[in-house]
């Protein structure tokens, strides 16, 4: 289960809708599970069906977590025209073990799809969401 604030979620559903019509992206840092700190990222895509983080960028964020003793508890993009469930990319994409990835559809503009996720070695599991106040 993942256990997220709702100021947390909220700001990954900002990012998401102000990305919109292309894929937003970012992580959410922190320890023992714990989502604490928002990171915003750019897709280096720029595209309405695909993101990926760029290289450069991933590893600045990658290292400043080690910096602050972090993990990367939360990996988040959003979808904007299907569901939020990962594709088949997203899935071969997933190299964290650990981490909650967490999906936005932004199809709906007046309804919020936030879903997440666990994938290891390609399977894919939905997990309960917990918004914390």
């Amino acid at each position: 289960m993942l256990s997220i604030s709702q100021e947390l979620a909220d700001k990954i559903v900002a990012h998401a809708r102000a990305d919109h019509p292309d894929e937003a992206c970012g992580v959410i840092a922190g320890r023992d599970d714990v989502p604490e700190r928002f990171i915003p990222m750019e897709n280096a895509e720029r595209s309405p069906t695909f993101y990926r983080f760029d290289s450069m960028e991933q590893f600045r964020v990658w290292r400043e977590m080690d910096d602050r003793d972090e993990t990367p508890v939360v990996i988040y993009h959003s979808h904007t025209a299907t569901e939020a469930y990962p594709s088949r990319t997203d899935v071969s994409y997933a190299s964290e073990p650990d981490a909650h990835y967490v999906l936005v559809s932004t199809r709906d503009e007046d309804e919020v799809e936030f879903r997440s996720y666990r994938i290891l070695d390609g399977v894919i599991t939905e997990e309960e969401v917990r918004f914390l106040p």
